[in-house]
């Protein structure tokens, strides 16, 4: 197979032209080429308004090394693809059923990895099922009723059901877990277009769907999903894991437990605490929401405003304040809402989500400095969630349970708004004019104005008066890490810290990946005890 990269169309081509273009550069007659598909597609806007897309594209060609030896481009070279495995236990071994607790998608991807691999795990999510978790979470948005265990945080498909649906990520694995992660969702049902897309992206609506379809291939391949089931204990003899129990009664013995359980899992961190495992408090991230027109996106990314067959425009921005602090872009949501994300009675936290279409009139994203343990008030493995908690409770205070919102112009003189200007909130939940800036502490204040009037230079118009400032963003990963060792154990046998919620993973596609490591993990281990 060839690879060829570096190939450049106009974006409002066509795929014969794109095969053309494919057939011009290998020199290929039309019988010569035997199959090609896109690898990656990324968009190169350096001449605005006038785009194109760039693509790298895996080739299948009839004599192949005649075709090398006739094109000579550093753009083009030989290649295998390299797919994903996975490991698989005979039927007749005895396998254990492990336990699984958090349906996000760090839980549900290492529950596809076990039952591809030949076993029948438990999936325990504290929250409701996607469709009446949804319910569950419009009706808050709409009377600012809480269930605190079924929000925008818990429920089948974690947190980020309710995001924009990002699915690009840094993390690099040269075994393919990526794409196998990608793969799986098209599987479900997403387009095959997040295959190789620079950016992709599903949105909540689509997520819904999404995360349907996955659980019911786990529970037709012998998996068992259940909700409203919250592990409350773990039963714990001479340092290995025995049983876990459910909502304060039920007790099912396992060996094997897999942590998936997000990072607003609050009390699940206490226990664990209390039952001695090993976890240390990490840096994190706090801030606010920020809102601006999408049309200045647009222009700034597109040199438009407006571009229907690309879409709503997305940005990334980075800073290092005066005080060495980082102060960036996070969850930045292309025609997107701001949402009250609170899990937990009496304390507010907001959060971004989007849309598939991408179709509302603002762009929102946190803007957050980070904060390391020095910064919180008290020490121990649990000080960054109280950290939290504290910055919730005044936020809940400030707006009296609505999501307080501020003009920036109004920020920078430390005043309450009284009145909106050019932007008004695109928001799910009710919201309140106030003063935001008494949420942080005044030195990540004025690092956040350090940022923004920065970001100004990079996006014009990014620091107008009218800009839309709102919050807590306070839970943008988790603030602890329970720590594993290299077989994915903590330090108690049998149990598998997993995803974000344990400290690594940030994001749906890096929790995924961490599930089907994790999947590994216990498969390979229980082979090796036999």
């Amino acid at each position: 197979m060839l690879r060829v990269q570096q190939l450049k169309l106009p974006v409002s081509h066509t795929r014969e032209e794109l095969e053309k273009k494919l057939r011009k550069t290998l020199k290929l007659s039309k019988e010569e080429l035997l199959s090609w598909n896109i690898r990656r597609q990324s968009l190169d806007a350096r001449k605005k308004p006038e785009l194109f897309f760039v693509y790298t594209v895996d080739v299948s060609v009839k004599q192949e090394k005649q075709v090398m030896k006739r094109v000579h481009s550093k753009n083009i070279m030989s290649t295998t693809e390299k797919k994903f495995s996975y490991l698989h236990m005979e039927q007749n071994l005895n396998a254990p059923r492990p336990v699984i607790v958090g349906s996000g998608p760090a839980g549900l991807f290492c529950a596809y990895y076990l039952v591809k691999a030949g076993m029948k795990p438990l999936v325990l999510e504290r929250g409701e099922d996607v469709d009446d978790r949804l319910k569950t979470v419009e009706r808050f948005w709409s009377t600012g009723e809480l269930n605190p265990e079924s929000n925008v945080q818990f429920g089948e498909g974690g947190a980020g059901t309710f995001s924009d649906g990002k699915l690009n990520t840094l993390v690099k694995d040269p075994v393919g877990r990526n794409q196998e992660v990608l793969k799986i969702f098209v599987e479900a049902g997403a387009p095959e277009e997040i295959l190789y897309q620079q950016k992709p992206h599903l949105g909540t609506d689509a997520l819904i769907g999404l995360v349907k379809n996955i659980r019911r291939f786990i529970e037709e391949a012998g998996g068992e999903v259940r909700f409203s089931s919250k592990v409350t204990d773990l039963e714990i003899r001479d340092n290995a894991l025995t049983a876990v129990i459910v909502n304060d009664s039920e007790k099912i013995e396992t060996n094997t437990v897999v942590l998936a359980v997000g990072h607003s899992a609050r009390d699940t961190f206490s226990m664990l605490k209390e039952k001695g495992l090993s976890m240390e408090a990490k840096s994190f991230a706090v801030g606010l929401r920020a809102e601006h027109p999408q049309t200045l996106i647009n222009q700034y990314q597109y040199g438009q405003e407006c571009r229907e067959d690309l879409g709503a425009a997305a940005y990334k921005v980075t800073h290092r304040g005066k005080n060495g602090r980082g102060v960036y872009s996070f969850c930045m949501c292309p025609g997107g809402y701001v949402v009250n994300a609170s899990s937990e009675p009496g304390r507010l936290a907001v959060n971004g989500m989007s849309y598939q279409k991408r179709d509302s009139q603002n762009a929102n994203s946190a803007l957050i400095v980070s904060v390391t343990p020095d910064d919180f008030p008290e020490d121990g493995v649990l000080a960054g969630v109280e950290f939290q908690r504290k910055l919730e409770e005044v936020a809940f205070a400030l707006g009296k349970g609505k999501i307080p919102v501020q003009r920036y112009a109004d920020f920078c003189l430390n005043k309450e708004t009284k009145e909106f200007g050019a932007v008004k909130p695109c928001m799910k939940g009710g919201y309140t004019m106030a003063n935001v800036r008494t949420l942080l502490p005044e030195t990540l204040n004025e690092t956040l104005i350090e940022g923004i009037e920065s970001f100004n230079r990079m996006i014009p118009g990014f620091s107008q008066p009218d800009m839309l400032l709102s919050g807590i963003e306070s839970r943008t990963s988790s603030p602890v890490r329970i720590v594993r060792n290299e077989q994915f154990q903590s330090s108690t046998a049998g149990i598998y810290p997993c995803g974000e919620g344990a400290g690594y993973a940030g994001g749906i596609t890096s929790a995924a990946m961490d599930g089907l490591r994790v999947g590994e993990a216990i498969t390979k281990n229980f082979i090796n005890s036999l």
